[in-house]
């Protein structure tokens, strides 16, 4: 700061000097005027006080504007000096003094673009949602912004001073090298104030300088803790079913490959046992996939609870899951604890699971291969396994199968006939074959239900219980089904061409149909290019497919109805349908499953069935039908309960359109094609051996 006082004084010493040449001046003024002869003495005396006072006056005002100058230059100068650079320095001289505020003016301004600069550099860092610490190079923190303090919870001033490698966390201290984080991006760990522990991803880079008081190491530090958490998730996930939280298909295939190799070493045996649910499909499709997740959920509780220490549970795939039993003695055989086992877990799938209310009871079949009898590597283990497993679901399910090896050859035909379906249709190997549905009180022919039958070359007739699941797999049945509905539409109008009205005809409809968005739309178009009339024909639909979705079902099931079409539940008494379901849908008949006829005249069980669902039928102005009637036995049953309709192989077996239509023209000519049927009883003993045949 500059002494006021000093210049005080040499301001006065000017002033005085001015003075003293001003009044000289004056008095050599004078004299050259005026001779010195001309002078007195006492003119001269007056003439030099005159003179003096003059010089006073002169130098007094001299210095006053100098001081007034000078305060105000030193004023500007301390303001300067404090940091307030906002005030603009008057330069109000054009002297030495004015050079003095125009030099403080420019050094103003200078200063306070500086500060402009440097304000705005806070701003920005404080701005940022990263954090960031400014080091010296031997990594001294001299900067830290706002999201810096936030991350560690610090105020500023407590982070300005220490090191950078005293915000990690004490482990990841060690090797961490100064030059080297300032030169790359790494993932590190800082410790806050209240000994949390926070990943960061660390980004270093050197600040360049001439001036050594500017080098150091800028660090950029994001908080990474959601992206580590969501990488635990996807780790999660891609080893850990997200429904039923026990290993997935990739992990039980690791962990048991891991299993086997330990066995293998120590000379101990390892079953594998595959858990398929038998028609969990139908859960699905009933009480919706919500209601499918939960069981899948339970289960997965139960099988655990159900495994001893040491077991390893997994889930495969959808309804399948896989439990590995390791330490087994190599040498012994393993398969009655292993039985036991397997009958606990069936136990634990048989109990009732409760759905929207409901109590549904489902079972299961399991397949075993054990290692090393089976195989000694995970892909065979699991492959026989399976194998065991389709067993068991052809054997009824609820059951279990040790593997052999005939299994895997029926495993293998079954992958062959799937292959060989898909050429099925090109090649012409499907045909329609007809069973006729006959009154049971007249014996009258009055329609058929159209089945459909694959032959292949070099197999023979393959069942449709065997081909229909498999084009249900590979969504070939949508093509089949349309296949199907043309050739039975053309079959009809050549039968109405030369009978006149053939029946109705009913065909089988399955649910992928069902869902089909262009169904009915198809269903038109097909009618129309065959010129038939809708109200010739029948759709058969299982109860699952009919409880599937029940909203949607009963639209499209309206809007096949309103077109002509007639409807009816096939198997009825095997699914969920009730009383109350029945009567909300557009349902012209009911066909009695042929498990039911089957057994009527030895079951009560099965009669009494049978029975009430005739009742039913006729309480609700339903036709009945039964189907699998192969006796004059079951027929009579039927007709004392009050049936109104059956087929069956009593009437012959099933037959291609040519052999119906000359079954329909000989009953229009010589009456009822079945009239024998109509007798009663006691008329009927002695034909039932000759019944197998309608020729």
């Amino acid at each position: 700061m500059v002494n006021s006082a000093n210049l005080k004084l040499k301001y006065a010493g000017a002033a005085f000097a001015i003075v003293l040449v001003a009044t000289a001046a004056v008095i050599g003024f004078f004299i050259w005027r005026h001779p010195p002869d001309a002078l007195t003495v006492r003119g001269v005396s007056a003439l030099a006080v005159l003179g003096s006072l003059a010089a006073a006056v002169i130098g007094w005002r001299a210095a006053r504007g100098i001081q007034s100058s000078t305060t105000a230059l030193i004023r500007s100068a301390d303001r300067v000096g404090q940091g307030d650079y906002t005030r603009q320095i008057e330069v109000r001289r054009s002297d030495i003094i004015g050079e003095l505020e125009q030099a403080l003016e420019r050094m103003r301004s200078r200063l306070r673009q500086s500060t402009i600069h440097k304000n705005y550099l806070h701003s920005v860092l404080n701005s940022m949602t990263d954090a960031v610490f400014v080091t010296s190079p031997d990594g001294v923190v001299k900067v830290a912004n706002s999201a810096a303090c936030k991350l560690l919870g610090y105020a500023e001033e407590e982070i300005l001073g220490r090191g950078i490698i005293a915000m990690l966390e004490e482990r990841e201290r060690e090797g961490f090298d100064l030059l080297q984080a300032a030169q790359e991006t790494r993932e590190t760990v800082v410790l806050t104030r209240g000994s949390q522990t926070i990943p960061v991803s660390l980004t270093g880079s050197r600040i360049e300088s001439d001036d050594p008081q500017f080098q150091g190491i800028i660090f950029v530090a994001r908080n990474i803790t959601d992206r580590k958490r969501a990488e635990r998730r996807i780790r999660y996930l891609a080893r850990y079913d997200a429904l039923t939280k026990i290993p997935n298909r990739m992990q039980f295939q690791h962990v048991l490959q891991q299993t086997i190799a330990r066995g293998l070493r120590s000379a101990q045996a390892v079953a594998l046992l595959y858990l398929d649910m038998d028609r969990f499909k139908e859960v699905n499709d009933t009480f919706g996939h919500g209601a499918g997740d939960r069981v899948l959920e339970v289960l997965a509780e139960r099988l655990t609870g159900a495994l001893p220490k040491g077991a390893l549970l997994g889930r495969l795939a959808g309804d399948e899951f896989a439990l590995c039993i390791s330490g087994l003695p190599a040498e012994t055989d393993n398969r009655g604890p292993i039985a036991h086992l397997a009958r606990a877990v069936l136990t634990e799938v048989s109990r009732a699971f409760q759905l929207n209310q409901h109590e549904v009871f489902l079972t299961a079949s399991i397949g075993i291969a054990i290692c090393p009898r089976d195989a000694e590597n995970v892909i065979d283990l699991i492959r026989n396994a399976d194998a065991a497993m389709y067993y068991s679901k052809q054997n009824g399910g609820n059951t279990f199968a040790f593997y052999s090896p005939e299994m895997n050859a029926a495993a293998v035909e079954r992958l062959i006939l799937k292959s060989k379906l898909r050429r099925a249709l090109e090649r012409d190997e499907l045909v329609i074959r007809y069973q006729p549905k006959v009154e049971v009180a007249s014996g009258r022919i009055i329609g058929a239900e159209a089945l459909l039958r694959w032959r292949l070359p070099g197999h023979g007739d393959i069942p449709p219980a065997q081909f229909i699941p498999l084009a249900e797999e590979t969504n070939l049945i949508l093509d089949i089904g349309e296949w199907v509905l043309n050739r039975v539409c053309m079959d009809y109008r050549q039968m109405q061409g030369e009978i006149g009205d053939p029946g109705r005809i009913s065909l089988n409809l399955s649910l992928k149909q069902l869902r089909q968005a262009s169904f009915i739309l198809r269903c038109r178009s097909v009618f129309r290019r065959h010129g038939v009339s809708p109200t010739a024909f029948e759709l058969e639909i299982t109860e699952t497919t009919l409880m599937a979705d029940t909203k949607r079902t009963l639209r499209l099931l309206d809007e096949l109805y309103a077109m002509g079409l007639h409807l009816s539940i096939d198997d009825f008494g095997t699914g969920y349908s009730s009383l109350s379901a029945l009567q909300q849908f557009p349902i012209d008949t009911l066909k009695i499953d042929q498990s039911f006829v089957r057994d009527v005249g030895e079951n009560s069980g099965n009669a009494t069935l049978v029975r009430t669902i005739i009742e039913m039928g006729r309480n609700l102005e339903i036709d009945v039908i039964a189907e699998g009637v192969e006796s004059v036995g079951q027929l009579e049953f039927l007709r004392r309960a009050g049936c109104h309709f059956v087929q069956g192989r009593l009437f012959g077996e099933p037959m291609k359109a040519e052999e119906l239509l000359a079954l329909l023209q000989r009953q229009a000519a010589s009456g009822a094609a079945f009239g024998r049927y109509a007798q009663d009883s006691s008329d009927l003993a002695a034909g039932d051996k000759s019944a197998g045949s309608a020729f």
